[in-house]
């Protein structure tokens, strides 16, 4: 009894040591395990811990994938993702991104509405998760990328066992319906923001209609006038381009020269605006009688002059290479251009990627997509931008569509989401959410868990703007 009493005693010092200095306790002991949880996942790596605001850890990791899952003989490659660690008791959001993954923490609109833990997943062939020998009609398909999403799902599972959700942006969107299409059940529902679907990829007046009523005519018709100036100023401009290119050590191998690149930004430039900018900046919009240096620097801003450059088209070729190959691109008139261009109707998909990449569009994959969205779907919600141009193709539910909601917020651009939507839209398509994901919120409030800056001001798909 004597021993007994000395180690309850030892233990109560113990654990009163422990409170004093920091030490885990039993229940954080667990928490603070998950490292070693994530490291014996077979085929998964904890590449680094990077430091976070608490209550969350953040970790980049890697997992072994097939480079074809039909074959998984013909060998693997390492597919970069992160977590973002909230606790095994919290829901998860699945983020797609479409594109590379961001190296730095962040909480998607999702993952703040139900407090939850955050996998962000990079798309197959994007560096560094690429197969050393590519293959890029048979590996990278969307049914292929989905059995990524699939797997990593299957993997993480049985540590993060409570509902899941998926979500993402733009491509990244487009890329967590095609998961839901081929794996329905991994998640318990999707929010995908403003993600296009170009049904039909010939079909594109859409996109004309839409350029003809965004903003006020006084907006359309100064991106119209600043276009067809750039173009007035094409000899100087392009000389003043490949100065810049031969100073910067940028080059235009695949676009085909600084003339075709130049002209294809201008051509993007009143798309670019939309996408990324707000009605009030078309106050910003250079006159026809403006500098060419502030008409450059506009150029720059607004599009990127390094966009169209070997080195900015380069990180985004797997996007290209999927958008001539099953996705869609869209083909815009640009009827006040046509007597300016020089390259008229070759602004495609097919001119950003190497001429050895010859993909075979594939008319069905979108067509299927589309059907299962109007005719199987459950549990999806979309947000478009009022005044984003990549809305004037979206995903539509159909009769077959089943618990799931559809909202443009007005006057938003790419960066459209939940909280931009009327505060009664808002709150329907946050309880869904929440619904989903299996978490109560009060009733007299459906706002997002406490803001932390560190995690809530970083918008990797506007970042994209800027990254380029």
């Amino acid at each position: 009894m004597i021993r007994l009493r000395r180690a309850l005693l030892a233990v109560a010092l113990l654990l009163g040591l422990a409170g004093a200095v920091g030490v885990a306790g039993p229940a954080a002991a667990a928490e603070t395990d998950i490292k070693a949880r994530l490291a014996a996942v077979p085929g998964l790596t904890v590449i680094e811990e990077q430091p976070v605001a608490a209550p969350y850890r953040f970790f980049i990791l890697s997992i072994t994938q097939p480079v074809d899952h039909r074959n998984p003989r013909a060998g693997t490659f390492q597919q970069r993702f992160t977590l973002l660690h909230r606790g095994t008791d919290r829901p998860t959001v699945l983020h797609t991104t479409g594109y590379n993954v961001p190296e730095y923490a962040f909480r998607s609109e999702p993952t703040r509405l139900i407090d939850g833990n955050q996998i962000s997943v990079e798309q197959r062939f994007f560096t560094p998760s690429r197969p050393a020998r590519p293959d890029w009609e048979q590996q990278l398909t969307i049914w292929q990328a989905a059995t990524d999403h699939h797997r990593i799902v299957q993997a993480l599972k049985p540590i993060y066992s409570q509902k899941w959700i998926s979500t993402g942006a733009s491509k990244g969107g487009m890329t967590s319906v095609y998961h839901r299409r081929f794996y329905p059940d991994d998640v318990a529902g999707t929010v995908a923001y403003v993600a296009p679907q170009d049904v039909v990829n010939s079909e594109d007046s859409a996109y004309d209609r839409f350029f003809t009523k965004v903003g006020t005519p006084e907006c359309r018709a100064a991106l119209d006038a600043v276009q067809i100036e750039a173009l007035h100023r094409r000899t100087e401009l392009v000389a003043r381009y490949q100065a810049w290119a031969d100073a910067n050590g940028r080059t235009f191998g695949i676009v085909g020269s600084a003339d075709r690149a130049f002209e294809f930004m201008v051509n993007g430039t009143t798309w670019a605006f939309w996408q990324y900018s707000l009605q009030s900046d078309c106050a910003d919009v250079p006159p026809p009688s403006a500098s060419s240096d502030d008409l450059w620097a506009w150029l720059d801003l607004i599009f990127g002059v390094d966009s169209n450059t070997d080195q900015g088209i380069e990180p985004f070729i797997p996007y290209y290479f999927q958008a001539s190959y099953q996705l869609g691109y869209p083909d815009i008139k640009l009827p006040h251009l046509a007597g300016l261009q020089h390259y008229r109707g070759q602004d495609r998909a097919q001119s950003y990627i190497p001429q050895e990449l010859v993909p075979r569009f594939q008319p069905l994959a979108m067509l299927d997509i589309d059907a299962w969205v109007k005719f199987a779907g459950q549990r999806l919600l979309f947000v478009y931008g009022g005044n984003d141009p990549w809305g004037a193709e979206p995903f539509r539910l159909g009769p077959g569509t089943r618990d799931s909601q559809w909202y443009v917020a007005a006057g938003a651009n790419h960066g459209a989401n939940i909280a931009k939507l009327t505060p009664a839209e808002t709150a329907t398509a946050t309880a869904a959410v929440q619904r989903w994901a299996g978490v109560s919120a009060p009733a007299a409030s459906l706002a997002a868990p406490a803001r932390i800056a560190s995690l809530d001001d970083r918008d990797p798909v506007m970042d994209r703007r800027f990254n380029r």
